[in-house]
């Protein structure tokens, strides 16, 4: 199977990062049709444009099939399955995200870095489903 781009989404605030005891801010994920990709430091409009130098999560990615398995193993109904709560950048099908840790890898013409896999976290049981951490 091709890979594919499946959504694309930015932020421009922080719902989660730096709010342990706290309610969630009220950042949506905007749905975006292309992103502004800047070398060394992130997309331009997002909340992690130029966080700092060369910053691992300047763009975030998400395979589409892990967060079919995930809805389908927690059984939420289709109108509940948002692929923006992943609050990841690119959602894609057809490639294997884990395997390009470590390795430099190219999608539609820009040049990445696989840096590491973000675990599940307990923000996960907000804005996807209780039992979505585990």
């Amino acid at each position: 199977m091709p890979c594919m781009i499946r959504h694309l989404f930015l932020s421009p605030g922080h719902s989660y990062r730096g709010r342990h005891g706290q309610p969630a801010a009220d950042h949506p994920l905007l749905a975006v049709e292309t992103l502004d990709c800047v070398a060394g430091r992130g997309i331009r409009g997002d909340r992690y444009f130029d966080h700092q130098p060369d910053f691992k999560g300047q763009i975030t990615f998400f395979m589409e099939e892990t967060l079919e398995r995930l809805w389908e193993e927690l059984g939420l109904p289709p109108a509940a399955r948002d692929p923006s709560a992943t609050r990841r950048n690119v959602i894609t099908r057809g490639l294997d995200l884990p395997s390009l840790i470590g390795r430099e890898f190219e999608l539609q013409g820009l040049r990445f870095l696989g840096t590491e896999e973000c675990r599940p976290c307990y923000w996960m049981n907000q804005a996807i489903h209780p039992a979505a951490e585990e």
